[in-house]
């Protein structure tokens, strides 16, 4: 008797819970429309993607795979990266008339250990990301590390936020690397800090091929 009656009571228990989750998502769902409903704007978006954290690199190239999924033309700058062969670099060279890729850094900065031809390095870099982000034919223009090149003072950085401002209208640019400027979050309009709780080299563990190379 008791059970039966834990029985009824349990199964009422879990017709009320799904009544008010009903109820939420009805009010969520509304939000939600109506907030879709008022997003009625198309333009090209300016993304940064920065912090401590991993995962900002490998968020654009995310992007990139969506917009070759789409048709879209994609320009690729690497601005640190390249003492290395990385994963993506040979995946995406091999959609040559999609993706232009260029890989322009000479590695991290405690590596080359010379500023000067660190600056150098990177603007040209920067040039051959200025012819990108002047031609329309461009749809998404990824800068890979811009932001460490920002933060070292080797591409001046009223030339970048100029270079954005005049891009083309509908053309999509994404930004990765830690420590990006405050001028250059308020001009975009998406950013997202990746924050690091725990990482596998800490434990010594060297980086993956597949997973970070």
């Amino acid at each position: 008797m008791l059970s039966h009656r834990l029985n009824i009571e349990t199964e009422m228990s879990d017709q009320d819970k799904n009544q008010r989750h009903n109820q939420r998502m009805q009010r969520k769902k509304a939000v939600v429309d109506a907030a879709v409903a008022r997003a009625d704007k198309d333009k090209g978006l300016i993304l940064v993607n920065t912090g401590n954290g991993k995962g900002k690199s490998s968020a654009g190239f995310g992007v990139v795979a969506r917009a070759l999924g789409h048709h879209m033309n994609v320009a690729v700058i690497q601005f640190i990266k390249g003492s290395f062969s990385t994963g993506e670099e040979d995946f995406f060279r091999r959609f040559p008339d999609e993706v232009e890729y260029h890989v322009m850094g000479e590695g991290f900065t405690w590596d080359t250990q010379n500023r000067q031809r660190d600056i150098a390095t990177a603007m040209a870099a920067w040039e051959k990301a200025e012819s990108f982000l002047s031609n329309s034919e461009f749809d998404l223009v990824l800068l890979d590390e811009l932001n460490i090149a920002l933060k070292y003072d080797y591409i001046p950085l009223e030339r970048v936020l100029t270079a954005l401002h005049n891009k083309p209208e509908m053309q999509h640019v994404i930004i990765t690397g830690r420590g990006a400027k405050n001028e250059l979050i308020e001009i975009a309009d998406t950013v997202t800090e990746m924050r690091e709780i725990k990482h596998a080299y800490k434990a010594g563990i060297r980086a993956q091929k597949g997973v970070e190379l």
